[in-house]
Parts: structure tokens; sequence; C-alpha cells
């Protein structure tokens, strides 16, 4: 499959906790992140098209903010390599200037250095 993006993705050195909005509840993990998308690994698939209203649990190092709120579009659904989780690409949708350089900060403190 060739890869679209624009922006290289960064993957992280930990994974962060990606939550539904409204509810609270965990959705996953997320795995890699640019300021155009993500990358979450889930239990279950999502359907591809889905509008998410997710937020992540920043850690208190990262950000004075407890949570970056987002949206995002479900592009891509895939099994991951351990057979048991789902990889869900995200295109992320209307983001603030203010979480652009939230996310910028997460990639700076939490990213594999190439």
């Amino acid at each position: 499959m060739r890869d679209k993006r624009k922006l290289k993705r960064r993957n992280l050195i930990y994974y962060l906790h990606v939550l539904e909005r409204a509810s609270g509840r965990l959705i996953g993990y997320l795995v890699d992140i640019s300021t155009d998308g993500v990358l979450i690994m889930t239990e279950s698939p999502i359907e591809l098209g889905t509008k998410l209203e997710l937020k992540i649990l920043l850690e208190s190092e990262l950000s004075v903010k407890q949570y970056l709120y987002f949206d995002a579009r479900a592009v891509r659904c895939e099994k991951c390599i351990n057979g048991t989780n789902y990889d869900i690409g995200c295109q992320l949708l209307n983001l603030a200037p203010e979480d652009f350089r939230e996310i910028e900060a997460i990639i700076d403190e939490l990213g594999f250095r190439d």
C-alpha cells in the first residue's frame, strides 16, 4: 500500500491513552502522530469514514493541560501485526493553532529520534 501522508508521523517512546471525549471511555493508545494524523491501536475495528471526537490524556511533563481534544476521521483500519488489535489511521480535523503546538510538543518530547 502506497503511503499518501504529506508529513512523516513520529512513533512514540510510550503510548498515550486515547479516550472518547463525551464518555471518557478508553478507545485505545496513541502509537504515532503528526500534525495531520494519528495512529491509534484499539481492541475493536472502526468503520472507515467514522468521525471521532477524542481526547488524549497528556502527561504532566508535556503540558499544563490535562487533555488534548480533537476530532478525527478514520481513514484506515487494519489488524495489528500481533493479530489481536487493530491499527486505526485517522486524519485530524479542524485542529486549532494551540492544539497544533501541543502535537508538536508531544512529537518533541515523546517521538523517537531518527
